[in-house]
């Protein structure tokens, strides 16, 4: 279908399209059975006054006979009046007729009628030498039958010919009224289409309709599921695929409100604690430079919340975005860790690396931030002069990324909150508690790439945290 045809297509509705896409071919079939039905009726019309036309040209052809006193023999025809008695009953037809001898003579009739020239058709519906054939007579248009007749005598033998004319006044009146006939039927049998179609498509179009203005008369924030019980088969697929988008708003919103009611709540601290620094710095309660480095103290923390914070939304934000490249990670995770070489060292920790290629499917940012928290938090939880090691590897269709501290573990009982925002995974007053958003974080990235993450303590009793993340290789969808 061209541009010029779709614009304007697209623009109608479901209804008008299901009127035109039903009605269209109706009429088009109603209009090819019109001309077909008035075909059909005129040549059973025309056949009518043909055998109307034939049966006057054999009363004439009853009525010849042979001359014998004529040298040579010739025809002698006397037209009785019932040869023209059919034509009597409309003066609006007009009927000529001519017959023509041994010779070629006329016998009888007009002479100014165009002789016939033709032949006889090879099959005929008459059981008789006859031909009907359409010519002109005094500039009028005629119907023409013509009937040869055997014609015998006592006098001789021959063939005559009988031609019986007739102006189609009558037969074009006759046509007429049959046109119009039949287009009055097929126009009632149209219309009671037409209504038939109007009612099924509006009953169809009901559930449309209501469904519309139900989406019209909800709230703005009201994002539960439609009910889908009642609705036809075929609206099934776009109310669950609406659904699972209202769901998704839903989620997104959602996120969207904690994200501002956490920020709201963590930053209030730090800037509060800012305000009381200040305050006390220009009462002159401590001294200058130990103001500056407690205020310090606070903007990095409150710095470092911030940026969680939005790395927290960057990572929703992602999710929404769809399919994303296929990134090697091992290069990412030796970049990672050679950007935290010197927190490494000044800890002393003994460091150790192996990697693996590893193609997955993820953006460079999430790579990245997942892999920095997992070693921020390994480096800021080891014990000075311990080990922490990172091992990279592919099993069983996935990217196996472990990261091994030498810190005191994880205590039983923030199992369960661990991956909480604001969760520090420490006793309260522990002096190496963060702002508890880095392991949210990386949860929140492992599960956007449909992968697994999972805490485990090393040895009894502890000496040490396993952080093992487990992502699909790029050619094994997300389970």
């Amino acid at each position: 279908m061209s541009a010029a045809w779709t614009a304007p297509w697209g623009r109608l509705s479901l209804r008008s399209r299901l009127l035109l896409g039903i009605l269209l071919p109706v009429l088009g079939l109603v209009a090819l059975n019109t001309v077909s039905l008035y075909r059909e009726a005129l040549r059973n019309a025309n056949m009518a006054y043909d055998r109307t036309l034939l049966a006057s040209a054999k009363v004439i052809g009853e009525q010849l006979e042979v001359d014998a006193a004529a040298t040579p023999p010739r025809l002698r025809s006397t037209v009785p009046y019932s040869a023209l008695e059919a034509f009597e009953a409309d003066l609006r037809s007009r009927m000529v007729y001519k017959v023509t001898g041994f010779h070629g003579e006329t016998v009888s009739g007009y002479d100014d009628l165009p002789r016939w020239t033709g032949r006889l058709p090879e099959r005929s519906l008459y059981a008789a030498l006859v031909d009907f054939y359409d010519d002109r007579y005094q500039g009028a248009p005629v119907r023409v039958a013509v009937l040869l007749q055997p014609v015998a005598g006592t006098g001789g033998l021959g063939m005559a010919t009988i031609q019986v004319a007739e102006t189609l006044e009558l037969r074009q009146t006759l046509a007429r009224q049959l046109l119009i006939d039949t287009l009055w039927r097929q126009a009632l049998l149209l219309a009671v289409i037409a209504l038939v179609v109007i009612g099924v498509v509006q009953a169809a179009t009901r559930p449309v309709r209501e469904l519309s203005a139900a989406l019209r008369g909800r709230a703005e924030n009201d994002l539960s599921p439609i009910a889908a019980a009642g609705a036809p088969h075929e609206l099934r697929p776009l109310l669950d695929a609406t659904n699972q988008v209202m769901a998704r708003l839903a989620h997104l919103l959602e996120h969207q409100k904690r994200f501002v009611r956490d920020t709201a709540h963590q930053l209030r601290t730090p800037l509060a604690v800012l305000k009381t620094q200040l305050q006390s710095a220009l009462r002159g309660d401590v001294a200058p430079t130990q103001a500056l480095q407690e205020i310090d103290h606070t903007v990095q923390r409150a710095t470092q919340l911030a940026n969680q914070m939005l790395a927290l939304a960057k990572v929703e934000q992602l999710r929404q975005q769809g399919d994303a490249p296929v990134l090697d990670w091992a290069p990412i995770v030796r970049e990672v860790a050679l950007d935290l070489g010197p927190l490494i060292a000044q800890a002393r920790l003994d460091f150790r690396i192996e990697t693996a290629a590893a193609p997955v499917r993820a953006h460079d940012w999430a790579l990245r931030e997942l892999t920095r928290n997992l070693l921020h938090n390994a480096w800021k939880f080891s014990r000075e002069g311990s080990g922490l090691a990172v091992t990279l590897r592919t099993d069983a269709g996935a990217a196996e990324l472990t990261v091994a501290d030498g810190g005191p573990g994880l205590p039983a009982e923030l199992r369960h909150t661990l991956f909480q925002p604001f969760a520090t995974g420490r006793p309260p007053g522990d002096g190496r508690s963060g702002s508890g958003l880095g392991l949210a974080i990386c949860h929140e990235i492992v599960v956007s790439l449909g992968g697994q993450i999972a805490l485990r303590n090393r040895g009894q009793p502890p000496v040490g945290l396993d952080a093992v993340v487990r992502l699909p290789l790029a050619d094994n969808p997300p389970r």
